[in-house]
């Protein structure tokens, strides 16, 4: 890979800071960093892999942000803590065994595909602010969960964040500011397991992911203490506008 210049590295610093204030508020900032990872030139499985290690320190911060304030709760969805574990380690697997080519083509479709579904999805009304009750039921429901949304995030990625909060407020009725705690809880889990599995297979480039890391990491912070502070009214404004905006720019860059 050639040497970065300083003008990029700027570039690419500010971008994974829109990308983790984005991911933080509302999920979705993948769709905004792997793009900018493949504009390098470097190799698909590298970007994905790079993006992993970019992409934990956002979901870390988060994450913990959201547990601190008790917005989520380790114990409760422990279920789904297993079924994303498992998931995303078969998908990045499955990764690693597809041809250099064929993710070329289908990366900035799979990005497209979640961006226009998460604009266009009815959001779910989630006015519960408590958990679900237990039934026998849940179990079911978060493996289910855990295990697909895992698994994507292992293969591609971009929009898991929303997908988590989508589906959880359609799932159980919670609003989305308890969503998006078990989202950023959720995310952080895929994007390590499939870290640890993309650096074992030699996909990661180190320097450039820990510098996008750590801009992430800080507008993960912002946007998480933004989002709890000022809650849904402020947190679907900038979901529908940034997904618009990459949506937007992703198909001009991948068709035109």
């Amino acid at each position: 890979m050639e040497l970065i210049d300083l003008s990029t590295l700027v570039i690419l610093g500010l971008t994974a800071f829109v990308a983790g204030f984005i991911d933080a508020v509302a999920g979705g900032g993948g769709m905004l960093t792997v793009p900018a990872l493949l504009s390098l030139g470097l190799p698909p499985h590298v970007a994905l892999g790079t993006n992993k290690l970019a992409a934990t320190f956002a979901s870390s911060t988060a994450a913990f942000t959201y547990y601190k304030k008790r917005l989520f709760s380790p114990l409760f969805w422990q279920h789904a803590f297993w079924g994303t574990l498992i998931g995303a380690t078969a998908g990045t697997l499955l990764v690693d065994v597809l041809s250099t080519e064929w993710l070329e083509k289908a990366i900035p479709i799979v990005v497209l595909v979640a961006a226009v579904y998460t604009i266009w999805h009815p959001h779910p009304k989630g006015d519960n602010n408590q958990l679900p009750t237990r039934c026998p039921k849940l179990p079911i429901k978060q493996w289910s969960q855990g295990l697909s949304l895992g698994f994507y995030d292992g293969v591609a990625g971009p929009g898991t964040g929303a997908f988590w909060t989508v589906s959880t407020m359609s799932l159980y009725r919670m609003n989305i500011l308890l969503s998006s705690g078990l989202a950023k809880a959720m995310n952080f889990t895929s994007n390590f397991t499939s870290l640890v599995a993309f650096a074992l297979l030699g996909h990661v480039s180190w320097a450039l992911g820990l510098t996008m890391g750590a801009c992430l990491m800080l507008g993960a912070f912002i946007g998480a203490h933004s989002a709890i502070r000022f809650g849904s009214r402020f947190i679907r404004p900038i979901f529908i506008t940034a997904v618009v905006i990459l949506a937007g720019k992703l198909a001009v860059d991948a068709w035109f």
